[in-house]
């Protein structure tokens, strides 16, 4: 299983795009997607329709939850990273991936890259 962050899901809608291609070379070698409730949220505030949206949770096997365990793991990540305010969404998302224990897929990776020595594994577009 692999999390999307909130670009592959706005991205892998457009026919065309780096992470369609990647979703689809994905999926054809058997991996499931999910998405952290939070990068869930990000694409639900659009702009989306309601076709993409459906689109959309038709490709993500499961939305993963922000509880206790999440937020406490953000928190550490947040704090152990500097307490950069830009961080906080990301320390979110990269939270539902460690602690699922699944990998995050971002375009962003400058910006997630400081979650990797903590325990973040990211892949695509490298």
């Amino acid at each position: 299983m692999i999390c999307l962050n909130t670009n592959y899901l706005i991205l892998g809608l457009v026919p065309g795009s780096k992470e369609v291609a990647e979703l689809l070379a994905w999926s054809d070698s058997g991996e499931s997607f999910c998405a952290a409730s939070t990068a869930w949220y990000e694409f639900l505030c659009g702009p989306v329709d309601s076709a993409q949206v459906s689109t959309m949770r038709g490709a993500v096997r499961s939305i993963l939850p922000f509880g206790q365990q999440q937020a406490q793991e953000a928190a550490r990540l947040f704090n152990e990273t500097g307490r950069r305010r830009r961080l906080r969404v990301d320390a979110m998302i990269a939270a539902a991936a460690t602690t699922n224990r699944v990998p995050l897929a971002t375009g962003n990776r400058d910006d997630f890259a400081v979650f990797v020595p903590l325990g973040l594994q990211l892949v695509g577009q490298e």
